[in-house]
């Protein structure tokens, strides 16, 4: 015998539902419809391997309510469907009653009466991922013909089955994600929001010290002051970045020279780079370019890519600053002889918390924020920002290009 056109035309149909979808529930529901249609049978079941328990589950049965099914494990050592899966071969029964691997519980619980069966193994490649079985063929009893096709069925349904697993493994990893990063942006915000009021007291107070005490009091003051900017500097990294995530940082935009913040942020960066002996050079023109922009938030562009530049540069180095105007474009460069990045490293500087160096035994302060500001802020700004680098030991250039007013 052979397969009639009808049924042919259902192998067809069944294909194309499994491949419209990747929804577990409508492929098991398709699966069991069209397959116990084809054969001509009062039941199809499907039981996939769970790995974690060493056995099969049934993950539907066209005749028994899935959840009724769920609960029920179905051992691979003493059950015709366990002898299908570990010897990858059908197999036809048409008296499972009478054969001692039959597993009588399944029966019990739904009140089932299984008189004939035929079951394939489900494979994804060369791997075996469960069974799919026919159950009480309707007229006469299970052949050849209905082995073949409920193999075609099968190898469509585990590849179907198989897919849709891995997207919803996906979605979970990719919810579990979300979660985390949700956790993280809340505890960014809420840590710097309470760490701004204490911060603020001990630098007035320590401000006020410097101001009024003399002699090693007034460098301890001096210090405390110092440190206290320090941290405030990241509170404010802290907030920016948290603000950005959320989308809620706001900008006044305006007409500026860009020789402005550029300029201010040289200037707030000159103690840490004169305090590592560094030599800055500056190459701005006379005339002065205007752009679109918010002219805090550019200085905090160039006081991170600054402050970068100091602290990943050995003591003694040289910063340049080039600014320069091409076409609609303005372009700041601010080009280092420090360490370098690695070139596989340079699409990653940019994200949060990112450090080229182990954070157990690094030698370079920061949170490794500062990077991830600026390029929020210059994307606000319909900019640009990218790092170059030939290397280990061979200075860093951040390059950032903002339209002209």
């Amino acid at each position: 015998m052979t397969p009639t056109l009808e049924q042919l035309a259902r192998l067809v149909e069944i294909s194309l539902k499994l491949n419209s979808t990747l929804d577990s529930k409508l492929i098991l529901q398709s699966i069991t419809e069209i397959a116990t249609e084809v054969l001509e049978c009062e039941a199809v079941s499907v039981l996939l391997f769970d790995k974690a328990r060493n056995e099969l589950r049934f993950a539907t049965s066209s005749e028994s309510d899935r959840e009724e099914l769920a609960h029920i494990s179905v051992p691979l050592n003493s059950s015709i469907a366990g002898s299908i899966y570990l010897n990858n071969q059908p197999q036809i029964i048409n008296n499972p009653e009478e054969d001692p691997r039959h597993f009588q519980r399944v029966g019990e619980e739904v009140n089932f009466q299984s008189r004939s069966l035929v079951g394939v193994p489900m494979r994804v490649r060369d791997k075996v991922t469960g069974v799919l079985e026919g159950l009480n063929k309707k007229t006469g009893g299970f052949t050849q013909v209905d082995v073949d096709l409920l193999s075609v069925i099968a190898s469509q349904a585990a590849v179907a089955i198989n897919n849709a697993q891995l997207v919803e493994s996906l979605r979970q990893a990719y919810d579990e994600l979300s979660k985390l990063d949700k956790i993280k942006s809340d505890f960014i915000a809420i840590a710097s929001h309470e760490l701004r009021t204490p911060l603020g007291v001990i630098l007035g107070y320590a401000q006020f010290l410097q101001e009024e005490s003399k002699g090693k009091s007034s460098e301890h003051a001096s210090r405390v002051v110092s440190s206290a900017l320090q941290i405030r500097a990241l509170v404010e990294d802290m907030t920016n970045l948290s603000m950005l995530q959320m989308g809620s940082l706001d900008l006044t935009l305006k007409p500026i020279e860009i020789q402005s913040p550029l300029t201010n942020a040289c200037e707030e960066v000159s103690s840490e780079i004169k305090g590592r002996q560094h030599s800055l050079v500056l190459n701005f023109p006379e005339t002065p370019i205007l752009v679109r922009g918010d002219s805090q938030k550019l200085e905090r562009v160039f006081v991170n890519l600054l402050s970068n530049a100091a602290r990943f540069t050995h003591d003694g180095g040289v910063i340049k600053v080039n600014l320069n105007q091409t076409g609609d474009d303005v372009l700041v460069e601010i080009q280092d002889n420090g360490i370098g990045i690695p070139p596989r490293e340079l699409e990653n500087v940019f994200k949060d918390f990112y450090q080229t160096e182990d954070h157990m035994t690094r030698s370079h302060g920061g949170m490794g924020l500062g990077l991830t500001i600026a390029q929020g802020l210059v994307k606000l700004h319909q900019g640009k920002i990218w790092a170059e680098s030939e290397g280990k030991d061979k200075g860093t250039k951040m390059s950032v290009v903002l339209p002209v007013a």
